[in-house]
């Protein structure tokens, strides 16, 4: 049975760009995603709030987003 493609988010390629992070990691997190055939969401701003929750994955795009991952976990554990 083919699984429609996963919804995640994450640090976003301009997030990480822009903190100066792209030499201390081994790929863009964005990018890998992607490529892994992941729909990636995002903030329409940078280091806006996003939350995505598909099934038992729950991921937030930055630290900003932490308070709204953990309500998402709380209402997924309810």
């Amino acid at each position: 049975m083919d699984r429609p493609h996963l919804r995640a988010t994450g640090f976003t390629n301009a997030e990480e760009i822009q903190i100066d992070k792209v030499k201390d990691v081994p790929f863009l997190l964005e990018d890998k995603l992607k490529s892994l055939g992941t729909k990636f969401e995002k903030a329409d701003e940078l280091w806006g709030v996003k939350v995505v929750v598909d099934g038992h994955l729950i991921t937030g795009q930055n630290p900003k987003s932490a308070k709204f991952v953990g309500e998402a976990i709380l209402k997924a554990l309810k």
